[in-house]
């Protein structure tokens, strides 16, 4: 179990964006955090992950405090953290990433696995640079399945849909049920669009750096889309949480 214990940060410039966060994230869950924008929901991930280091509070992995841990240590804990917008690495190969994050060298049939899992054929990309010939959504595919491959413990992602083609979207709903089901994982999802929201077992709300409300996915679901705007996602109408 992840828990967080009255987490503050505040900016260089004196803006507090984290005020005295606490709340905790049960094994083989799906824990969304949605709220308004600058609220602080990337910021939190940012510290769950161990890229931002708390002013005060605690961060608990199994009821050992990993605070103090930075984002390589706390990857070895087995936590994963997928950007908003994935990174790009000129003169790797989609092979060598996926193999990077699986830590060990896999054959041809597990990498088409990977790559089949999401929409991608591996004969056509193991071999191209994650460079600026790949599209938003090429990106975040592979991404993905890098994040199969790790096959870490705690993955947090940040705004996954972002930037997104319509296969790359579906695919991800199905691949965070598959991720939580078949390998047991515990996710951490930042998003404010419904269909990503209507896969959590618990929605956090979080408004002004603070826990505003919490709840079951079904019921948080309900009140924060009588509350929310729209938007087009996919080609279609969804509730999304802020505009």
């Amino acid at each position: 179990m992840l828990e967080l214990k009255n987490i503050t940060w505040t900016t260089e410039d004196g803006r507090r964006v984290l005020d005295d966060v606490s709340l905790s994230v049960p094994d083989r869950k799906l824990v969304a955090i949605t709220g308004p924008n600058g609220g602080g929901k990337t910021s939190l991930a940012k510290v769950i992950a161990g890229i931002i280091k708390p002013d005060s509070g605690r961060v608990l992995l199994d009821g050992r405090d990993i605070t103090d841990l930075d984002v390589t240590q706390r990857a070895r804990e087995g936590i994963a953290f997928a950007f908003q917008q994935p990174v790009r690495f000129k003169g790797l190969t989609v092979r060598a990433l996926i193999e990077i994050a699986a830590g060990k060298t896999l054959n041809y049939t597990k990498l088409c696995d990977y790559m089949s899992s999401v929409g991608l054929c591996a004969r056509d990309y193991l071999d191209r640079e994650i460079n600026n010939t790949l599209s938003g959504g090429e990106m975040k595919r592979i991404e993905i399945a890098t994040v199969l491959a790790r096959g870490a413990a705690l993955t947090v992602f940040d705004e996954p849909e972002a930037g997104i083609d319509i296969w790359s979207f579906a695919g991800l709903i199905k691949t965070f049920d598959n991720l939580r089901r078949a390998q047991e994982s515990t996710l951490v999802v930042v998003s404010h669009q419904e269909r990503v929201l209507r896969t959590a077992d618990e929605i956090v709300l979080l408004t002004d750096g603070k826990v505003t409300l919490r709840g079951s996915g079904s019921e948080m679901l309900a009140s924060l889309v009588s509350q929310g705007n729209t938007a087009t996602v996919c080609g279609k109408k969804e509730a999304i949480i802020d505009g």
